[in-house]
């Protein structure tokens, strides 16, 4: 019966690195959606010096999370005077409706993305807390 089990298990797995075969650069984003579900969808974006177009704001439905990989970028939050500065690791939850742009990405290194679409209503309340190594609330 545990052969079975492992079979099972072993198939519905999926492996990969982000960064393995990346695009070369071209004129436009490259999108790769990773995981589709009911609700959320996680793409992997590549950059080579892509922007928003000049006066275009991106106002999206779904939240979006987004983190970065790898090179730098800059957003523009249509409410905020100033750029804010990426750099890999950083992160930012983006709500529905409200509208930014990017305003530069590194032309000369590949700027990889996670960009996680909620569609899902939020719930709000505090975030979650990790749970102590003692497996105890905190």
């Amino acid at each position: 019966m545990a052969g079975r089990r492992t079979q099972a298990v072993s198939t519905a797995l999926r492996f990969g690195n982000l960064f393995d075969a990346l695009p070369a650069a071209t004129r436009e984003e490259h999108v790769d959606v990773l995981l589709q579900r009911p609700g959320a969808r996680l793409e992997r974006i590549v950059s080579t010096g892509q922007t928003t177009p000049p006066g275009s704001w991106l106002d999206q439905e779904p939240t979006e999370w987004v983190v970065l990989l790898s090179g730098g970028a800059r957003l523009r939050f249509a409410e905020e005077d100033a750029d804010r500065i990426l750099r890999p690791g950083d992160h930012v939850l983006i709500p529905s409706g409200v509208r930014h742009r990017v305003t530069w990405t590194d032309p000369d290194t590949s700027t990889v993305w996670l960009a996680l679409h909620i569609e899902a209503p939020e719930t709000g309340g505090e975030p979650v807390r990790p749970r102590s190594e003692s497996g105890g609330g905190s």
